[in-house]
C-alpha cells in the first residue's frame, strides 16, 4: 500500500517534518505532494482533502485519512505493527506516547519565539524566561526517556515516533543557538546528522523559497547541518 502525504514547505513546516519521517524512518511507501504556505492556492489545495484545514495530511489507497500527526503516528502504527514506529518495551511505549502528546500540545514558548527555519541560523537571539524553561523540560523528559534505552542515539535507542515528533525541537536549539545541557545537545547534533532529516532540508535548499513571515530580523549563519552524503 502506497499513501499519499500532503506536506507544507520543508524549510520551515515543522508538523510536515514530523509527518514525513514517520513514513521514511520506518519504509513506508508514500508519495509526496507539495502545498506551498502563504499562497493563495493553499486552501484551495486543501480542500481536495477535505475535511483537513491543515497540512500534513496522509490519505490511504482505501480512502481512509489522517490529518493529525499523532493520528497519522497511530494510523500508521495500527496498520504496521511490524515498522516499530514505538518502542517494543511497554513502558518505554507509554513513556514515548507521553512524550509525543506533551510535544503536540506543549512547549508553547519555544515554538511561537523559535519558528523552525531550516534556512539559516539565527545569531544573538535572546531566550525569554518561557523558552528557558520549555528548555529545561526537554532535558528532563529527554533525560527521562535516555534512562530507559539501549544502545543508539535516539530517545529510546532505536528510532521512534517520539524522535519525529522531537525532530522539530532539535532543529529549533540549533537554528537558534540556544543553552542546552551536554545530554540536550547530543541529542540535537544525533538530529543534526541523520541522513533523512539532511535529505529533507537539501530538498527544502533546493527550491530556495524564502518566506519573510519568518524574518527574525537578527544577524545570520548558515544552518548547522551538513549535505546529505
Amino acid at each position: 500500500m502506497t499513501y499519499d502525504l500532503l506536506i507544507g514547505d520543508r524549510s520551515y513546516s515543522s508538523w510536515s517534518l514530523r509527518g514525513w519521517l514517520l513514513f521514511a524512518a520506518f519504509d513506508l511507501p508514500v508519495r509526496v505532494h507539495m502545498n506551498e504556505m502563504y499562497c493563495s492556492s493553499f486552501i484551495s489545495t486543501l480542500e481536495d482533502w477535505a475535511p483537513a484545514r491543515t497540512v500534513p495530511v496522509v490519505r490511504a489507497q482505501d480512502g481512509a485519512q489522517w490529518s493529525d500527526t499523532i493520528a497519522i503516528a497511530e494510523g500508521l502504527a495500527e496498520r504496521h505493527p511490524e515498522a516499530g514506529l514505538w518502542p517494543g518495551d511497554p513502558k518505554a511505549r507509554a513513556l514515548a506516547r507521553s512524550l509525543v502528546a506533551e510535544m503536540h500540545c506543549g512547549f508553547s514558548a519555544l515554538r511561537e519565539a523559535c519558528p523552525m527555519n531550516l534556512r539559516v541560523k539565527w545569531e544573538n537571539f535572546t531566550p525569554s524566561d518561557g523558552v528557558r524553561a520549555d528548555l529545561s523540560r526537554l532535558d528532563r523528559v529527554w533525560s527521562a526517556a535516555r534512562g530507559m534505552a539501549g544502545d543508539g542515539p535516539w530517545l529510546f535507542g532505536a528510532y521512534s515516533a517520539a524522535d519525529a515528533f522531537f525532530a522539530p525541537a532539535a532543529m529549533r536549539i540549533a537554528g537558534y543557538g540556544l543553552p542546552v545541557s551536554d545530554l540536550v545537545q547530543t541529542y540535537v547534533d544525533a538530529h543534526l546528522n541523520h541522513d533523512l532529516l539532511q535529505i529533507w532540508r537539501a530538498e527544502g535548499e533546493a527550491r530556495n523559497r524564502t518566506l519573510a513571515n519568518y524574518d527574525m530580523g537578527l544577524p545570520t549563519s548558515p544552518f548547522p547541518m551538513t549535505k546529505p552524503h
